[in-house]
């Protein structure tokens, strides 16, 4: 079956929504602690589910290096940033300048893609 395909916009902005959804499961998998609690792992597997199917809708638009790439950064990017907020974790200069370099890259890509 052949499914249409998203304009560039609302592909991009499907991606974005799932790399968030991304960085929600990394962060449930802390809080379902092995998913060994039963609504930390569910809510976990949810986002599991509502990124992978965003960003299979996002790539039938976007070649599927950016699409994976944009999507493992945005999930990189916010999963430190909530790190830092929600489980105190280191945030120095050294990783905050290459967290930096991820969204410039991310930028790029935007930028070159069609």
């Amino acid at each position: 079956m052949k499914y249409p395909v998203l304009n560039t916009n609302t592909a991009w902005l499907l991606l974005f929504i799932a790399g968030l959804f991304e960085a929600g499961w990394v962060i449930g998998m802390k809080y379902s602690d092995g998913f060994t609690r039963i609504i930390p792992s569910i809510i976990t597997v949810i986002c599991m589910v509502i990124s992978m199917l965003l960003l299979s809708y996002a790539v039938r638009t976007l070649p599927i290096g950016t699409g994976y790439a944009v999507w493992t950064g945005i999930g990189v990017i916010a999963s430190v940033i909530l790190g830092i907020i929600l489980f105190k974790e280191e945030k120095d200069f050294l990783r905050l300048f290459f967290i930096t370099l991820i969204m410039i890259g991310i930028t790029g890509l935007k930028v070159v893609t069609k």
